[in-house]
């Protein structure tokens, strides 16, 4: 997994966030980016096919919890499509690139 900066609010995750190590990494970049660009984040998974659970929690808590707005854009149809089998797409504004 490899994450890229933005400007001060889009990210973009090149591969799949696989370990716990992965899901620490993205929420301690996506902590600093909030803390800096307020309420609002891009997130493009150009080339990932699943997301993990923790991850999901993550994004459901900063949506849910924090008012974070979400906007997530992957790329690949199958991802896509098991957000909206876990009724997440509204959640997370997600959309196909």
């Amino acid at each position: 997994m490899d994450i890229q900066v933005i400007g001060s609010s889009e990210l973009v995750i090149n591969g799949s966030i696989k370990s716990v190590t992965d899901y620490q990494e993205v929420k301690r970049i996506m902590t600093d980016m909030l803390r800096d660009s307020g309420k609002e984040i891009t997130i493009r998974m150009p080339d990932s096919i699943s997301i993990t659970s923790s991850v999901i929690g993550y994004f459901l808590k900063l949506v849910y919890q924090d008012n974070v707005k979400i906007t997530l854009i992957v790329s690949d149809p199958r991802l896509l499509s098991l957000l909206d089998d876990l009724r997440l797409t509204e959640a997370f504004n997600a959309v196909k690139e």
